[in-house]
């Protein structure tokens, strides 16, 4: 008895392989971003052009995701990096979700549901001269 598996085997297997790691690699730290924060100074936008109440995403000048959230006078910043598995958060209408495995958070980065057991990290930033910039 041979301890080799059969050719058709090791092809089924080198083809969910193909497959499975693209993906894998998609929701891990394969990406770089998760941990990362955005380098001190970056002006990340100007405060006049984000909406009232309604979050924006954007990636800072070294590719780390951030969510910016204004209510008024006042301005927040956290990671838009899902704290389970890594992928990028998108802005939804009623709140963000994590594309991956469907975590959802408010607009102020709490956690609301899905595999997700916390809520996104806070982003350091200052106001100066109309603009948001990192801390």
């Amino acid at each position: 008895m041979s301890s080799c598996y059969p050719r058709r085997t090791v092809l089924k297997g080198a083809a969910l392989g193909a497959i499975a790691l693209p993906a894998i690699a998609a929701c891990s730290d394969g990406s770089g971003i998760l941990g990362r924060t955005p380098e001190p100074g970056e002006v990340l936008a100007a405060i006049k052009d984000l909406p009232d109440g309604q979050p924006v995403a954007l990636t800072t000048a070294k590719g780390v995701p951030v969510i910016l959230a204004r209510e008024g006078d006042e301005v927040m910043a956290y990671s838009a990096v899902c704290p389970h598995g890594g992928c990028a958060v998108r802005v939804e209408v009623a709140n963000l979700l994590c594309p991956c495995h469907n975590s959802r958070f408010e607009f102020d980065g709490t956690f609301i549901s899905g595999p997700a057991n916390s809520d996104l990290p806070t982003t350091p930033i200052v106001l100066e001269d109309g603009n948001v910039v990192t801390a």
